[in-house]
């Protein structure tokens, strides 16, 4: 402790066995009063040198529990009593009630009127200590209750039992708000640590021990974990005590230390070691001083735990403010400046008695005052000054702590995940008092065998590919730095993996991994990227606060605080996307969640889009629609079968999620037994439509997406003159987008939504879809609607006419040919002597170098397509596809006679259509290639193969005849002479 020590003196001394002992000061910080195993309660006096305590001599067994308000001395005993005292005399006035079991807990509500009181027995009793009469019996805890503790703004009772499991009472009703089942730890082995918990000052949260040997605070509205202090105890937490002004927090536990936090910062100041464990603790209420007591009835004062260049622990103090009376001193102070004004409807503020008793009335005085003082072009200091200690009352929301994705919290005596990804886990457990670490995949057949390996750094975050494993570790104390590792998968070099530490004060946060790249988010809010190997590539700084990272293949994805938080609660973030192998910021921009939600996921689809997962369940996905916007693509909500169910993700793809479905108030998922994976589908949430066809909506929508997103990569990847894997992809992804739109038409028809089905046809990318649109509207006697859709069809027609012509002059001009000698249908004549023509190949030249040079040329354009290649065998494709049997499928209720005539109306029509045939740049094609061509139902390529096929074929023909226009292949004799 910095060479400080605490003196202990003996109080209630029994036989030097431990037991559990109580001490608190009382509201003027004059007087400790201690109570122990000698069925005594003692007052002490703190003065020097000390005087004698006033010892209190009621209880025929252990006393357990002692509380305090105004003049009022409660206490409970192991005998089932409790007693009450005058104070400071110490006057018996009598028992309040008994219990048939031991008395743990005693609380005493913010006006004293009522007091609880718990223990072993079923049900925590209200007592009302007018009369001494039972106001209500609270029952729900199913172990002992060891820690009562009323809410400042008397509302709530919050109780804990041995078992860990917290339970918000409502006062009003007396029914419990919420349970938080096995949040503290359980006490039945060490039976000196009560799982003490204790409301802030202001009320806002209220911190409980917890079971990783840490300390966790809980929102007071929603009863939502907002921070932990941990890092600092090796055994479980007892005992805590709040600043009076709420922002430091004492801990002490089984390990016999006793931790000073400053919660804001979330790390310990000071501590100090002490003999035995502590079993209670108490801050003065105004001053910087922390009464302690052992298992051994020994107690002593800490003075000056905060030090003095840091903030006072009474700075600021609410509860003093309240005691004071600050509504009075409001009234008194505005009292002149309200009598002075000639404002009428100020007459009667403090007629209403429920008002004062609220303390609703000094918000309408300053209501008042501030009118006045706008009104008169004027605002003095003190409007200022109680204005903004009025402001500094109000709840403030909390800034969400930094978190790994696919991470669990870690229980003592626990597996837990590190890691959890579509790839496979990371696990961390404890065996023979050591931490290892195991690596496992999803698919065992890819045949990594990762063995297993011990945890000397005590890693909390790791993330996994295909490459290898990444570990992050907090700072520990002032002599364990924070620690990163990787470990290769599998490496040609021994001694391949490598670990970094980082300076006192730095700590990672959130690590990520991707194609040959490390990196890591402090707590200093730095981005350390490392090579595969080890090598420093860069630090720069973020925006703010680091929240989480994510990576995929060369993309770094971090999430950051872009602000404090909205008064409303809601979280402002932001986000960076980074390409580590090109060095640049891919993206940035407002990362949205749920209104009241949290970050709970952040990652990349398996086909690399960035997503997002909230605390309210829903995912959303960054398109480039909209020059990039994110959209909602999955609600737990509409997907839950019970409201019970909480998802926890794991991953998606483009069709699909991958979570696992826990149980209240399970919100993450156990390592044993394994997790099973739910697939369920994305869905937009859209409006209810009127045609009763959400589904067939939802899968437009998400197919356009889906579409577009393929389009836009082919096109970025003709750009760059690279291969085009998609093609048939974005082909079939077309024609499955056009079925869906045919069944809409379908149901538009018969929803009488005739120009909602235009819409749609006027979206049909192929040609017979929009054939058979025009067939559907006739078998269903719209003919309007298919007069519509015919005019559709002829617009298409004419417009992928124009674009084949186009395509052809400019390849027979030979401006996508990349061969130095350049074919023109002007200078190739195949029926033609070789001499006739000077561009022709000298008859030396082997004889199939003409169809060689249209092969290398064909070569060329397949390994290098453009825009326009890719354009041509799109428009060749549409013509390809069948939908008939989508739209036999849609029309099956209408009668065959029906059908047939309507064949025999459309067929006609769709076989004169106003497609022009395109000139053929090869004059030699047979007929039924020209009209093939011309009707866009033969590529270039197709014609080039005929091209081929005939020019043979007539060569084969005329060396019969011996007038070939090649000569003739010479036989194996000739070769040889």
């Amino acid at each position: 402790m910095k060479g400080r020590s605490i003196q202990l003196q003996d109080a209630h001394k029994h036989n030097e066995t431990e037991s559990v002992a109580c001490i608190l000061w009382d509201r003027n910080g004059k007087h400790l009063i201690t109570a122990g195993a000698d069925n005594n309660i003692l007052i002490h006096s703190p003065s020097s040198p000390p005087s004698k305590p006033i010892t209190l001599r009621h209880h025929k067994q252990a006393v357990t529990a002692v509380a305090i308000k105004s003049t009022t001395l409660a206490s409970g005993s192991l005998d089932h009593s409790v007693k009450l005292y005058s104070y400071p005399g110490g006057e018996f006035q009598g028992n309040v009630t008994r219990f048939t079991l031991p008395i743990r807990s005693l609380a005493f509500s913010k006006s004293g009127e009522l007091l609880a009181a718990a223990g072993d027995d079923e049900g925590i009793k209200l007592i009302n200590t007018i009369d001494s009469s039972i106001a209500r019996v609270l029952k729900a805890h199913n172990y002992s209750v060891t820690s009562l503790a009323f809410d400042p703004n008397n509302e709530f009772l919050a109780s804990a039992d041995s078992d860990g499991t917290v339970i918000y009472w409502q006062l009003s009703t007396g029914k419990p708000m919420h349970t938080l089942k096995k949040v503290a730890p359980n006490t039945d082995s060490v039976p000196t640590c009560l799982n003490q918990i204790s409301w802030r000052p202001d009320g806002e949260m209220l911190a409980i021990p917890g079971r990783k040997n840490e300390v966790s605070m809980y929102d007071r509205d929603t009863a939502e974990k907002v921070l932990s202090l941990k890092g600092g105890h090796s055994d479980i937490i007892g005992s805590l005590a709040w600043s009076p002004n709420g922002k430091y927090i004492a801990t002490s536990g089984a390990d016999c230390q006793v931790m000073i936090w400053e919660v804001d910062r979330r790390q310990d100041i000071d501590r100090h070691k002490f003999e035995k464990p502590l079993c209670s603790l108490a801050w003065k209420p105004n001053g910087n001083a922390l009464a302690v007591i052992d298992v051994l009835g020994r107690f002593g004062v800490w003075e000056s735990p905060v030090a003095s260049h840091m903030k006072s622990p009474t700075d600021g103090d609410v509860e003093s403010v309240d005691d004071m009376g600050f509504e009075e001193k409001l009234m008194s102070k505005y009292e002149e400046v309200l009598e002075d004004s000639d404002a009428g409807s100020l007459d009667g503020i403090g007629d209403n008695s429920e008002d004062d008793e609220m303390g609703r009335l000094p918000r309408r005085v300053l209501q008042k005052k501030s009118s006045v003082m706008v009104e008169n072009g004027e605002e003095d200091n003190d409007t200022i000054e109680f204005n903004s200690h009025r402001d500094s009352l109000k709840p403030k929301s909390t800034m969400q702590e930094s978190f790994q994705s696919g991470a669990t919290p870690q229980e003592p005596g626990k597996r837990s995940f590190l890691s959890y990804n579509m790839l496979g886990s990371i696990i961390t457990f404890e065996k023979d008092g050591f931490s290892h670490i195991e690596v496992e995949f999803h698919d065992i057949g890819k045949g990594f065998r990762v063995p297993s390996m011990s945890d000397y750094f005590g890693f909390t975050m790791a993330s996994l590919n295909e490459s290898g494993s990444v570990y992050g570790s907090p700072q520990k104390g002032e002599k364990t730095p924070s620690t990163l590792m990787y470990r290769p998968l599998s490496s040609w070099a021994n001694n391949s993996e490598w670990s970094m530490r980082f300076p006192i004060g730095e700590e990672v946060k959130a690590v990520a991994l991707g194609s040959g790249w490390v990196a890591a988010v402090t707590s200093l809010n730095f981005l350390r990227v490392f090579s595969e190997g080890g090598l420093q590539k860069s630090v720069h700084c973020l925006d703010g606060p680091v929240i989480t990272a994510a990576g995929h293949e060369d993309l770094l994805v971090v999430a950051t605080h872009a602000s404090s938080p909205l008064p409303s609660g809601d979280q402002v973030l932001g986000f960076e996307v980074f390409n580590v192998s090109e060095r640049t910021c891919y993206l940035s921009g407002r990362l949205p969640i749920s209104p009241g939600s949290h970050l709970t996921w952040l990652g990349f689809s398996e086909e690399g889009l960035l997503s997002s997962y909230d605390s309210k369940g829903n995912l959303r996905v960054l398109t480039k629609e909209y020059n990039g916007c994110w959209v909602p693509l999955f609600s737990a909500d509409r997907e839950k079968k019970a409201e019970n169910e909480k998802f926890w993700m794991v991953g998606l793809n483009n069709t699909q999620v991958f979570c696992v479905t826990c149980k209240l108030p399970d919100t993450y998922p156990q390592v044993s037994p394994k997790p099973i994976l739910s697939v369920l589908n994305l869905s937009l949430p859209l409006a209810c439509s009127d045609l009763g066809a959400d589904d067939l909506e939802n899968e437009l929508l998400r197919d356009s997406l889906l579409l577009s997103q393929m389009e836009r990569k082919a096109e970025e990847a003709a750009a760059c003159s690279s291969e085009i894997h998609t093609e048939n992809d974005i082909f079939k992804m077309e024609a499955a987008l056009d079925r869906c739109l045919l069944r809409l038409i379908a149901n538009c028809c018969k929803g009488d939504k005739l120009v909602r089905a235009t819409e749609l046809a006027a979206m049909l990318s192929l040609e017979k879809s929009l054939q058979g649109a025009i067939k559907l509207a006739n078998a269903m006697k719209l003919p309007m609607l298919a007069e519509r859709f015919n005019a559709l069809l002829e617009d298409k027609m004419l417009k992928d006419s124009e674009e084949s012509i186009a395509y052809k002059k400019s390849i027979s001009n030979g401006a996508y040919f990349d061969s130095p000698v350049h074919l023109d249908a002007k200078q190739i004549t195949f029926n033609a002597n070789p001499g006739d023509n000077p561009h022709f190949p000298h008859p030396e030249v082997k004889p199939n170098n003409a169809s060689l040079e249209i092969k290398a040329n064909h070569a060329s354009l397949e390994t290098k397509p453009n825009h326009a290649t890719l354009g041509l065998s799109k428009h060749n494709k549409r013509t390809e596809v069948d939908t008939l049997e989508v739209i036999r499928m849609e029309t099956n209720s209408v009668q065959s006679e029906g059908k047939k005539s309507v064949d025999s109306q459309v067929q006609p029509e769709l076989n004169n259509g106003p497609a022009q045939k395109p000139s053929n740049p090869f004059a030699k094609a047979s007929n039924a290639s020209a009209n093939q061509a011309a009707e866009g139902n033969v590529s270039l390529f197709n014609s080039i193969k005929q091209m081929k096929s005939t020019t043979e074929n007539e060569g084969k023909r005329k060396d019969r005849a011996g007038t070939g226009c090649f000569p003739k292949k010479p036989s194996k004799q000739a070769k040889k002479k």
